[in-house]
Order: C-alpha cells, then structure tokens, then sequence
C-alpha cells in the first residue's frame, strides 16, 4: 500500500493558556498542503514492526510516531501481522509542518485497511489523539480546519472546503526546541494577543480577501521564536521585501509561508530567493 502523508500549515495558532497536563490550550487553523512523504506499507506474517526512512535522523522505534501508530493498533486489537513501514522523507523534519503527526495518521488509515480493522473514523480518531495533539486533525482528510484544546479537538471548516491556496514556503535548514518556545511563551504571554479572531480569518479566506488575510494571519508563538532564532525572523523580513503581505510563521517554527495569488507568482518567488544554501524553498498548494 502506497500513501502520501500531507504536510500541514497553521493560518492561526491562538495559545490560550498552560492546561494541568503540562500541555497547552489552543485554537488554530489548519490547511493542509500537497507537500507530502511517501508511506510504503507493506503486511508481514510475524509481529514485527519494521521502520526503514531515507532521511538518516528519524527514529526507527517507539520514539517515530509512525512505528507508535502501528504498535498501537497491534497492541490494542492483539493484531497477529506486523508490518514494513517505508518512509520517504519530503517534509523537513522539525520544521512546524506536523511531518511526524501525519506520518502517525497514515499509518493509522493505512494499516487500517491493510489489517482489515474496519475502525471507523471515531475510533481512529480517539487512537490519534494518544499518538500526538496534531493527529487528529490529519485523520479527518480536511484541506481546512479549527482545531481547539491541545490542538486534538477538530471541527470541519465546511465553508472552506472548495478553498484553495498558493504558498511560498521557506523553511532554514535549523531545528527549533517546541518544549523551549512554549517555555518561553509560558513566561512571556503577554507579548501577542491576536488583532481578529477566526471567525474574520475565515471570511478573508472564503471571500479571498488578501488585504483582510494579511491582517487575521496570526501565530502566538512567531515573536518568541524570532527572538531565539533570528534567521527565522529574517526569512520573514525578506519575503516583506519581495512584496508579500501574508507571510507567517507554521507551529514553532522554523518554517514560513507566505500566501500568493498564483502558481506563476509562487514560482516567480522561488527563482527571486533561491540561491541561499541555509534554506528550503517549496511551491506548495491547498488539498
């Protein structure tokens, strides 16, 4: 079985506050992007659970996401088979574009064909939700939704379902500490309170009010970020200087979006900042 396993970009992360878990409220807006791993399954007759990668870093144990998924499903339905997991890399690794979550959620929807588990989606879901905060969401097959608590409760933006976005996407060649950032956040959370809430997000992105879009684009986390890693804020300073207006941070970071009205002008982009080996540049749309 052969699964692409889609990268995701938030158009919106609110930090509420820090729950007694240790984890921390949110409400953000998801979109999901045709940038994508390749997720080879393959069913074997012993119990082993196999994790090969081409990228050298990922973990090959309980610590990958993906291997966690499937010794889920085997442990909690006392499944017999095992399975080879091949993951071809094309989402950076750490790069706030929830790689590790949707390559949980692939292997979840694949292996629940494969096994021939007949979960239904709930299930799948609540099993998601044990994995990782941002799971859930890739579960759903959505290009668009809100997701609140640790990130895990989903709600369908039905409205935007025939929404479709142009990207550039800028991700420096850095990893940025998730647990540091909102560390810092928990100290410094005061500094961002967004301007708009979702509700005018999502009439600038149904309407494909640019002007209104550049102005609801909101990420609590992006100033602390900036701060710890000024190269990430540099990214943003040159995509501003190239003409965009809707430009933001995804997750922790390090990865920066900017949203355009083409592919023509997304590609255009790519030829004006390629050229700087600290950096990877995707043309990448809604799906």
């Amino acid at each position: 079985m052969i699964l692409n396993s889609y990268a995701k970009l938030n158009l919106y992360l609110e930090v509420i506050n820090k729950r007694p878990d240790h984890y921390h409220n949110l409400k953000t807006v998801f979109e999901r992007i045709d940038l994508a791993d390749r997720i080879i399954l393959k069913s074997r007759p012993d119990k082993k659970i196999n994790l090969i990668c081409n990228f050298p870093f990922v973990p090959k144990d309980n610590l990958n996401l993906a291997f966690k998924s499937a010794k889920l499903l085997q442990d909690t339905f006392a499944v017999e088979e095992g399975v080879d997991i091949k993951i071809i890399k094309r989402i950076p690794v750490g790069s706030g574009l929830g790689g590790g979550s949707s390559n949980a959620a692939t292997v979840l929807l694949g292996l629940n064909k494969l096994w021939k588990l007949n979960l239904l989606p709930k299930k799948l879901v609540d099993l998601a939700k044990r994995i990782g905060s941002d799971v859930p969401f890739f579960i759903y097959g959505l290009p668009f939704a809100l997701a609140e608590l640790r990130g895990d409760k989903i709600s369908p933006l039905k409205a935007l379902n025939k929404v479709r976005l142009w990207h550039i996407l800028v991700v420096p060649k850095i990893k940025v500490s998730t647990p540091i950032i909102y560390a810092k956040w928990d100290r410094y959370s005061k500094l961002t309170r967004p301007k708009y809430d979702v509700k005018i997000l999502n009439l600038a992105l149904r309407k494909r009010d640019f002007p209104l879009l550049s102005e609801t684009l909101f990420n609590s986390l992006e100033e602390i970020t900036f701060k710890l890693y000024p190269r990430v804020r540099r990214i943003k300073e040159s995509l501003k200087a190239l003409g965009l207006k809707s430009i933001l941070m995804s997750g922790s970071g390090p990865a920066i979006m900017g949203i355009v009205s083409s592919r023509k002008e997304a590609l255009a982009l790519r030829e004006q900042l390629k050229g700087n080996r600290f950096w990877q540049l995707f043309v990448t749309r809604t799906v």
